[in-house]
């Protein structure tokens, strides 16, 4: 870490790290907040053992967690309050971020649940599992028995961390040796595996973040509105109504993960957070579960599926193969130490990133294309997460998004898809410029695909897609819907209806006014079109929008995605994700919010735009032109010979300062170009555009960044502050408590803790 141990945040000493903006979200917290939080939850991060959970650390911000091993030893605690349970039992389900108890016979061993996964009964020691499992819903013990219950009850395993009390409750190494021989409280891992029961099927399904709040509202409610906190969520909220706590504390969890995926030094995994440098460290490491088995895993996923060799009358079989995570780990000699206790989570966690890296990196969404093999992430809580490898996954190649969970070897199990003979979905293509034809041996991708939906995700209750934004939608104030959008929109019997949209672009510039928007559902001739949209400043051609729809409803919900590093293009500053191809078109100089024209243009400008609107297209941003349609390209009319003199100078200068490069193509016997050059056929010159995007360091405090005015003004809460032990509270300060007290819903209030002061609401000049 860059900050300075005196910028973090120490509970009880300082001013409450999480604050009333923070419960509407991330989107209405000030800079300076977040950027607090921010580096008090790295170094949280940095100073546990385990991955950080999103729930596990709002506990931190909120309870009061203490760097060097305090923990929440100090914390204000009934602990026989805390949920108890032990190995083997039937108990309520509990979330990642519980506060519990493990029953041990004597003292009971005091923990913060950190991870946990689902153990199906099904899934041993081989990596490879049955398909019905990955996706499977809670409660079902096989394909052929899937009754719904109204309880369903699952086999999970937890990951306690013990030590989060700090010392004085931490129990000796030697006294768990033995709790873990004996497996009777802990397993020989020194996990707890209960069989969690559920309220219902849509409960076991809720994401962890939400199940996490659940849990606080019902079994740890007395903790939200509790004085003795840093800061209470009734406090934070301005009241104890139900509806308030839970709106404040999902608020307040949106603000909490958007700190921890928005660090330069952490890594998440879903939920779970883990610094770069922990990361870094395990992939350079020569030993058991280093590198070189993280690569043999991702490896593996692979080779699992791919056919051995071909079959002397054609291809092999299909073939589909499910790699579970946690059982993977387990098959590695030496690994033991590393799987046991929080280590397990941070194994796991590794190993899926390293997995996400390799399928981010050397795939096509997923899609090998040297070996056919599609790897997806098929379920993220089942043995650690499951993989799916499918052999040939070219025949399943929709775009869909390889790292979402997709639950196919569930769906697959008990409704098996039809065949791939179906027709391709139909695409109704944007107004582009006609490109210069040019047939590859590499994918190319046509001008009218560049609008298509991808990575669609269906479920029950909402549909969820991607775009990347082109610059007639900006210009033209408007966004498509996919088809099957359009399709359950036709309901409405409407040629236009008023419908919100909900516009999220964390980490970058957008006002308040374009955050909800009214707009115009545009049903005329079955389009479906949201018109009337106000695109933010920070938009550009190519950036890519997750859209959500909720069915049967009328709002549509718009985020953009980070990049984990911002980039540079050709001078342009570049922070979230975004389709090369799009920028590569709708890029080029005399693009423009205003518009695309070549007016004003100088030669080496007329040069790059042409190749970039003309050439066809790779999916990684390149665009190739035959040279001699250069001319074509720029000049409505047949160029004078000065003119063409110029554009062969201008182009000598771009490949000389590399913004543009060689390429040689062919040309076959009835005109037609190809790329890479076919033998026997006539060479041809090729100019090309690559993007060559240059990753650039986010500034650290005080580098590139607006500097703060000097002695602003800034709002304090009331808080708990620690008093040394020769002092002690003044009347005015216990009279003040109370009322604080009352005023987060008791009616007599309650007495200062011993050691503790009360510090009133007051302003301060930083």
């Amino acid at each position: 870490m860059t900050t300075a141990a005196t910028d973090i945040w120490v509970p009880y000493n300082e001013e409450p790290v999480l604050t009333p903006a923070m419960t509407a979200g991330h989107g209405t917290t000030p800079p300076e907040e977040m950027d607090r939080l921010r580096r008090y939850l790295e170094a949280v991060v940095a100073d546990r053992q385990c991955p950080v959970h999103t729930a596990v650390a709002f506990n931190a911000a909120y309870f009061g967690y203490e760097l060097g091993g305090e923990g929440y030893g100090n914390g204000p605690f009934d602990l026989d309050a805390f949920p108890s349970l032990a190995l083997g039992d039937e108990i309520p389900a509990l979330p990642v971020g519980a506060l519990v108890r493990i029953e041990t016979g004597s003292d009971p061993l005091y923990a913060e649940i950190v991870y946990k996964e689902g153990h199906h009964s099904h899934v041993g020691e081989n990596a490879d599992v049955p398909a019905w499992i990955s996706g499977a819903p809670a409660g079902v013990q096989s394909p052929e028995f899937r009754r719904a219950v109204a309880h369903p009850v699952r086999r999970e395993l937890l990951v306690p961390d013990l030590a989060a009390f700090g010392s004085a409750l931490e129990l000796g190494e030697a006294k768990l040796k033995r709790f873990r021989a004996r497996g009777k409280w802990l397993n020989q891992d020194g996990h707890v595996v209960v069989d969690a029961r559920y309220a219902s099927v849509q409960d076991a399904g809720l994401d962890g973040t939400t199940a996490f709040v659940r849990h606080l509202l019902t079994q740890r409610r007395a903790s939200l509105v509790s004085p003795l906190v840093p800061v209470s969520v009734a406090h934070l909220a301005g009241g104890s109504e139900e509806e308030r706590l839970r709106d404040a504390l999902m608020g307040l969890m949106d603000a909490v993960g958007h700190a921890l995926r928005t660090s330069d030094t952490l890594r998440s995994w879903g939920h779970y957070a883990l610094t770069r440098g922990r990361v870094g460290a395990g992939l350079c490491d020569d030993g058991p579960l280093g590198g070189a088995d993280l690569h043999a895993l991702a490896g593996s996923l692979e080779h699992g599926a791919a056919p051995s060799a071909r079959r002397r009358h054609g291809l092999s079989r299909s073939r589909t193969v499910y790699t579970a995570i946690g059982p993977w780990l387990r098959g590695v000699d030496g690994a033991e130490s590393l799987l046991t206790g929080v280590e397990y989570a941070v194994s796991v966690c590794r190993a899926n990133l390293a997995v996400t890296d390799f399928v981010r990196g050397d795939t096509d969404a997923g899609l090998r294309s040297a070996s056919d093999v599609r790897i997806t992430l098929d379920d993220d809580f089942e043995s650690g997460g499951i993989w799916r490898s499918r052999h040939p996954g070219s025949e399943e190649s929709d775009g869909s998004d390889p790292l979402r969970p997709a639950g196919r070897g569930w769906r697959e199990t008990v409704d098996p898809p039809a065949p791939h003979h179906a027709a391709p979905p139909q695409r109704v293509p944007e107004e582009e410029p006609q490109a210069d034809a040019l047939p590859a041996d590499l994918p190319l991708v046509d001008d009218e695909d560049l609008s298509a939906s991808r990575y669609l995700r269906i479920d029950d209750s909402e549909v969820g897609w991607q775009i990347p934004l082109r610059l007639a939608h900006i210009v033209e104030g408007r966004l498509p819907l996919s088809r099957m959008v359009r399709d359950g929109l036709a309901y409405l019997g409407v040629v236009s209806v008023p419908v919100r949209l909900e516009l999220s672009h964390p980490g970058g510039e957008i006002d308040a006014s374009e955050e909800v928007q009214e707009v115009v559902l545009d049903m005329t001739e079955g389009t479906g079109m949201l018109r009337e949209v106000q695109w933010p400043i920070d938009f550009f051609p190519g950036l890519r929008l997750h859209i959500q729809w909720p069915r049967g409803g009328t709002v549509f919900r718009l985020r953009t995605m980070e990049l984990e590093a911002p980039v540079e293009i050709d001078g342009e500053l570049i922070a979230h994700r975004y389709d090369p191809s799009v920028l590569t078109r709708e890029g080029a100089p005399g693009s423009s919010r205003d518009g695309d024209s070549s007016a004003g243009l100088d030669t080496r400008q007329l040069v790059l735009r042409a190749v970039r609107r003309f050439g066809r297209l790779t999916p990684d941003g390149h665009a190739l032109l035959d040279r001699t349609a250069l001319p074509r390209g720029i000049y409505d009319t047949t160029p004078a010979a000065r003119q063409v003199a110029a554009l062969e100078q201008a182009v000598d200068e771009l490949l000389a300062e590399r913004r543009l490069y060689a390429a040689t193509g062919s040309r076959d016997a009835d005109g037609r170009p190809h790329y890479p050059a076919r033998e026997g056929e006539s060479a041809i010159a090729l100019i090309g555009y690559a993007p060559n995007p240059v990753v650039v360091s986010r500034p650290g405090p005080g580098v590139g960044a607006p500097s703060r005015e000097t002695g602003a003004e800034h709002f304090v809460h009331g808080f708990l502050r620690r008093l040394p032990a020769d002092q002690r509270p003044t009347d005015a300060q216990r009279d003040a408590y109370r009322a604080h007290c009352r005023h987060v819903g008791k009616a007599d209030g309650w007495e200062l803790p011993p050691g503790y002061t009360f510090v009133t609401a007051h302003s301060r000049r930083r």
